[in-house]
C-alpha cells in the first residue's frame, strides 16, 4: 500500500507563494492535495493499492497522521509513506528527505530521486552524499513517527517566481505526479 500524505491544510497560515504579476498565487495545501490526486490516479490506473492518507482539506495534526500511517501498515506491512509539499526559503529545486540512517527509505528515496532527476531535468536536484546516497536527512515528524518507511518530496520552490509558475501548470504538476509514480514503480520493482 501506498500511503500519500498531502501535507498542510487550508488553516496552515504561511504556505502560499507571494502574489505575482497577473495576480497569480500559489497555495501549497492545493498544490499538495493535487499532487497527491493525480498520483493516485495514476496508480488506480495501474492497480497498484495506495490510501489518501489526510482525504481533509483542514491541517490534520501530525501525531494524526503518524498514527493513521501505522494503523494502514499494520493491515498492508509492506506499505510505505510518501509526504508531498512544496518548498520555500529562497532556494530552488527539488529534493526529497528520510530520517537519519540507512533505512528502506533510503532505497525508496534514490528511486524518486533519479525519477525527478529526468522528469525535472531543467531544474536542480539539492542533495546530500555525505551518507553516499542523495537524500537529505531530517528528524521531521513526519518520517521518525511512522512505523513504516517514510520520505518526504520537496517539490520545488514556491517562493522562486519561475519554480512556482511551474508547478501551477498542468504541465508542471503532471511532471511531478509522474516523477512520484515513476519513483514509486522502480521501488516496486526492484
Amino acid at each position: 500500500m501506498i500511503i500519500l500524505d498531502p501535507g498542510h491544510g487550508y488553516d496552515t497560515y504561511s504556505k502560499a507563494s507571494p502574489v505575482w504579476p497577473g495576480g497569480i498565487q500559489l497555495f501549497e495545501y492545493e498544490f499538495n492535495r493535487d499532487i497527491v490526486k493525480r498520483i493516485q490516479q495514476k496508480l488506480n490506473l495501474l492497480q497498484i493499492k495506495n490510501k489518501i492518507l489526510v482525504p481533509e482539506a483542514i491541517d490534520v495534526s501530525l501525531k494524526i497522521r503518524c498514527d493513521r500511517a501505522n494503523e494502514v501498515y499494520k493491515l498492508f506491512p509492506n506499505s510505505f509513506l510518501i509526504s508531498v509539499h512544496g518548498n520555500a526559503g529562497g532556494g530552488q529545486g527539488w529534493e526529497i528527505y528520510t530520517s537519519p540512517g540507512k533505512t528502506k527509505s533510503d532505497i525508496i528515496a534514490d528511486n524518486l530521486f533519479e525519477a525527478a532527476k529526468t522528469y525535472l531535468s531543467g531544474f536542480k536536484m539539492r542533495s546530500d552524499y555525505s551518507d553516499k546516497d542523495p537524500d537529505k536527512e531530517a528528524k521531521f515528524y513526519i518520517l521518525v513517527h511512522t512505523n513504516c518507511p517514510a520520505v518526504l518530496t520537496e517539490n520545488l520552490f514556491y517562493d522562486n517566481e519561475t519554480e512556482c509558475k511551474y508547478m501551477l501548470s498542468d504541465e508542471g504538476r503532471e511532471c511531478i505526479a509522474d516523477l512520484h509514480v515513476k519513483g514509486i514503480l522502480k521501488y516496486l520493482q526492484s
